[in-house]
Parts: C-alpha cells; sequence; structure tokens
C-alpha cells in the first residue's frame, strides 16, 4: 500500500541509543528484520532505519516474493509486514504462515488502522499492529519484542527437539512405564497393571531416568508434560491418575 512518510521520528532523533542486545549470543548484526510493502519508498526508509540500529534486513515488493525467498535460517528474525498489498494480502500471508508452522514473528504495518483487521492480526499471534506514518520508536520496540519472542521460540524448539530424542532411546515397554511413572504411581503399582514384578520396573525405571537424563522424578514429569501425547501410553496413564488421584498428588 503506497503511502508517503511511512516513518516518523517526531521530535526525538532519527536514531535511537544502543539497541538492547536480546542476549549474548544474538547481537543485533546477527538479527533479520525481513520488511513486506509494495510501496519502494516505505521498503527503503525501513531499511534505512533498521540497518542504522544494526539490523541485518532484507526487503520484498510483495507477499509473493517473500514466499519464495530461500530458507530463514537460524538467527533471530521477524518480519514487518503492510496490510494491504495488490494479490496477497498481509493477512493472507501471516495465515499461510501459521499454517505451514512458520513461528516467524510479524509486526504489522498499515495506513487504513481498522479495528477488524488488527484483532484478526492479533488473534493469529501479531506481534503489533502499527497505523502509518509509524513512530520510529514504536517501530524498534515492536521489532525487537518480535525478535525476542523469536529467540524464545527457537529456545523451546530446540528443548522440545532434545526431548523427543531422548524419548525415542526408550523402547516400547519403558514408555509404558514411564508414562505411568509420571503419574505418581508406585513400582508395585505399576508391576500390577503391567503384570510383571515390580524388580523388573525398578530396572526399567532407571534406564528411564537415564535415557531421559532426569534428575528426578519431578524432572521427569515435567518433561512429560512437554511431551504431551508424544509419551506412549498418556491415555492409559490419564485414566490411571484420575482412578488414584491420591498417588498422583505425591509428585505435587
Amino acid at each position: 500500500m503506497r503511502m508517503s512518510n511511512a516513518v516518523r521520528s517526531d521530535s526525538r532523533p532519527a536514531v535511537p541509543g544502543p539497541v538492547r542486545m536480546l542476549d549474548r549470543h544474538h547481537p543485533p548484526g546477527t538479527c533479520m528484520v525481513h520488511v513486506v510493502d509494495d510501496d519502494p519508498s516505505v521498503r527503503k526508509s525501513l531499511d534505512r532505519l533498521l540497518r542504522s540500529v544494526g539490523y541485518q534486513v532484507q526487503t520484498y515488493d510483495s507477499a509473493r516474493a517473500f514466499l519464495g525467498r530461500s530458507a530463514l535460517g537460524d538467527t533471530p528474525q521477524c518480519l514487518i509486514l503492510d496490510v494491504r498489498m495488490p494479490g496477497v494480502s498481509g493477512l493472507e500471508l501471516q495465515t499461510s504462515l501459521r499454517n505451514a508452522g512458520s513461528k516467524i514473528p510479524i509486526v504489522f504495518s498499515t495506513g487504513f488502522g481498522d479495528v477488524t483487521s488488527s484483532v484478526r492480526a492479533m488473534k493469529i499471534g501479531a506481534v503489533d499492529f502499527l497505523t502509518k506514518p509509524i513512530d520510529e520508536q514504536e517501530l524498534l520496540s515492536a521489532v525487537d519484542r518480535g525478535l525476542s519472542l523469536d529467540v524464545e521460540f527457537r529456545r523451546v524448539d530446540a528443548v522440545m527437539s532434545s526431548l523427543k530424542g531422548r524419548l525415542g532411546r526408550l523402547t516400547p515397554r519403558e514408555r509404558q512405564v514411564f508414562a505411568l511413572v509420571v503419574t505418581g504411581l508406585l513400582n508395585k503399582q505399576i508391576a500390577g497393571r503391567l503384570g510383571t514384578c515390580e524388580r523388573t520396573i525398578k530396572v526399567h525405571r532407571a534406564r528411564i531416568m537415564k535415557k531421559m537424563e532426569a534428575g528426578s522424578v519431578a524432572e521427569l514429569v515435567r518433561m512429560a508434560v512437554r511431551l504431551g501425547p508424544a509419551v506412549e501410553g498418556s491415555d492409559a496413564a490419564a485414566a490411571v491418575a484420575k482412578e488414584e488421584p491420591s498417588s498422583a498428588l505425591m509428585l505435587t
């Protein structure tokens, strides 16, 4: 959407003070901000502003151009996206990205701040919805929040990947025992339910703790909560927890 003076600085300096570091592993120079807007003057203004505070920037003149880009890479990233563009709109691109599983944080910009579009964008997870001409400080603050979110998304994804890898080390029987252990059942109770002896359950339990790299049963429970349905027999384990709430409470 074309609009002159897309970015304004009010009475404040055009370039603010040093940008807050996201963390010691991700200084601004390693962060990428993508800008999608059909107006070349907007792309130029945003590119200049973002580079002035140390961000890497990639601009696109349409949603299709952004979708045709190469892989996003492993650095913290966010997207500044115009709402109204020819062809695929910003809201349609947001929906397409979310449906494809992309979690890239999105900061919307628009010259027409209608409530309906704003609510829809925020419901699908937009970081902010800014009206042109955009205040520099508000934009940089929104970008910073978006990059921080991306860092957190990547951290959580890394944790989940690690947990799933550990879970993959377990045998089918160990998964069954794992699912029951985290409900709070004692070894004797688990043995009774699985038709084996208590000593065998103790052996399985020790192997589970080692393979999952858990320092305690409480930590194992937290892992199970994160993994959710990925834990074999989780439905059965949930049923056990309902049947014997007193034993499950032993872990709280």
